[in-house]
């Protein structure tokens, strides 16, 4: 690897970038527009921000952030998801201490929750008389969890380009009902993850984080079965860059810890029962 970041090299340096993310087999780019694009070394530049300065974040910039949220594709323009800005330190303690998220949330100065939302197309449907009989199936449930994702990352990028650092947490998943409770939600309203916005701290030393080589996720025409001597490379990349940042763990373990058995889903197993509860039964 190149660099532990924060970055060392031009922020814009795509080359460096993929080198960052890909080490020693980076592919290397030379068409002038790819080289020159912001937006692509941005999104190249991408890395988990967990530490926040105490500067504020208006209510203009989180604005602009929903909007491009909104601005992403939804399926069949359903818009079937919502978001909840929270930033009040009692409902971000709360969001930690009762419904099990991350305990960055108590000290990002905004956390956006992304809600998969069908609660407002059956209040559309009852005040036009009809029924919401679709809701009930997992196809719409996809749907919700699905628009919700694509719009969250829009709003990461925005966020991301105005020097803003984001966190996603998927440990709001852990108690569906405590969130929704915090967040005020309808049944048929369920939040999907957060995302945590802030100022990144400049003494938090976390890197790009490399990933799998992209032969190994890119196909072409037809799918190609994981190979194991590219898994032993990521897992040489992956913990040379763990142990610069004093953990000494690679990605094979914890990738088998996740599929091996139940234990796995760390208490989610109920999910679709939680669903349910939520006012999607996901049949």
């Amino acid at each position: 690897m190149t660099s532990t970041s924060p970055l060392d090299h031009d922020p814009l340096d795509v080359n460096a970038l993929l080198a960052e993310r890909y080490g020693s087999g980076a592919p290397r780019l030379t068409e002038p527009a790819l080289l020159a694009s912001d937006t692509l070394a941005r999104l190249l530049s991408h890395r988990s921000v967990r530490q926040f300065r105490e500067q504020p974040i208006s209510e203009e910039t989180v604005t602009a952030i929903v909007a491009a949220a909104q601005s992403a594709s939804s399926s069949s323009n359903n818009q079937a998801w919502s978001v909840v800005e929270v930033r009040s330190a009692e409902a971000r303690r709360r969001l930690v201490n009762e419904a099990g998220g991350s305990a960055l949330i108590a000290d990002a100065p905004v956390i956006l929750l992304f809600v998969a939302d069908w609660a407002r197309a059956a209040a559309i449907a009852a005040g036009e008389g009809e029924a919401a009989v679709a809701v009930d199936y997992l196809e719409t449930t996809l749907v919700g969890f699905v628009d919700a994702a694509i719009a969250a990352q829009n709003a990461v990028v925005a966020a991301e380009s105005l020097g803003l650092g984001t966190c996603y947490l998927g440990s709001l998943r852990n108690h569906p009902a405590i969130t929704a409770e915090i967040a005020g939600l309808p049944p048929r309203a369920v939040v999907t993850f957060g995302v945590a916005l802030g100022w990144p701290d400049p003494h938090e030393r976390a890197g790009i984080k490399p990933r799998l080589g992209i032969d190994v996720v890119h196909s072409r025409e037809t799918y190609v079965p994981v190979q194991p001597a590219a898994v032993a490379a990521y897992e040489q990349t992956l913990r040379a860059y763990n142990e610069t940042h004093g953990r000494a763990s690679g990605w094979v373990r914890a990738i088998v810890a996740r599929v091996r058995d139940v234990a796995g889903l760390h208490g989610r197993e109920p999910m679709r029962d939680w669903l349910a509860q939520r006012g999607l039964p996901s049949r």
